[in-house]
């Protein structure tokens, strides 16, 4: 049992990690190197994209989707998908991804002339699922070795902590004074059905020795 309940909270610990690695903002320093819109059709993977840009149906099942294309400091390539989030899941109401599209466009750089770029995003980059992260604002800085401190990100965990440790010592003090009384009630019940039960055999135990003892006429 005690292998079952490590399992399963290692597994909600798991899933709630994603979650917010997935949703929380992230920061790459890249070198962009090209914008462009490609026609894709969603399949399976339609849940790691955005819904359509804003005032646009959503109902479709493949539309023009704007891209990034992006090289980082290390020679490695980064795509980002550029759509609106609207009003819904992540809560970053981007509306602007035209807007977006035009400012990437004008950092793109070569490698013998880099414009070095923070590309703020949410999400991941999987080939295999076809998946990219969405970018929701980017800003040049001077070089690739700016150090960025993720304080947003830091705020939303130290808070989410202090929440989790809130509704524990919510339960624990519930359980405490609500909980543990009536376990004690129900306790110190079976212990007084135990001894009654105990008493009433031993009587009837007593009653039925004094008819062996009786002597057969």
């Amino acid at each position: 049992m005690r292998y079952v309940k490590l399992v399963f909270w290692l597994v909600i610990l798991s899933v709630v990690a994603g979650f917010l690695h997935y949703t929380l903002p992230q920061r790459d320093i890249v070198r962009v190197v090209g914008t462009e819109v490609r026609r894709v059709d969603f399949g399976a993977n339609s849940l790691f994209w955005a819904g359509a840009d804003t005032g646009q149906d959503a109902a479709t099942i493949n539309r023009d989707v704007r891209f990034i294309n992006a090289v980082r400091a290390n020679g490695r390539v980064i795509v980002y998908r550029n759509e609106d989030t609207g009003w819904g899941w992540p809560p970053y109401f981007k509306l602007d991804s035209s807007n977006l599209q035009t400012e990437a466009a004008d950092l793109v750089s070569t490698q013998a002339d880099p414009r070095w770029v923070i590309v703020t995003h949410y999400g991941w980059r999987n080939e295999f699922l076809s998946i990219f992260p969405n970018a929701v604002g980017v800003r040049q800085v001077d070089s690739p070795d700016v150090r960025l401190i993720p304080y947003f990100n830091i705020i939303v965990l130290i808070s989410l902590a202090l929440f989790v440790w809130w509704v524990w010592r919510l339960w624990a003090r519930f359980h405490e004074r609500r909980i543990e009384p009536i376990v004690d009630n129900v306790s110190i019940a079976i212990d007084h059905a135990d001894r009654r039960a105990d008493s009433l055999r031993e009587r009837f135990l007593a009653w039925l020795g004094t008819w062996r003892g009786k002597p057969r006429v």
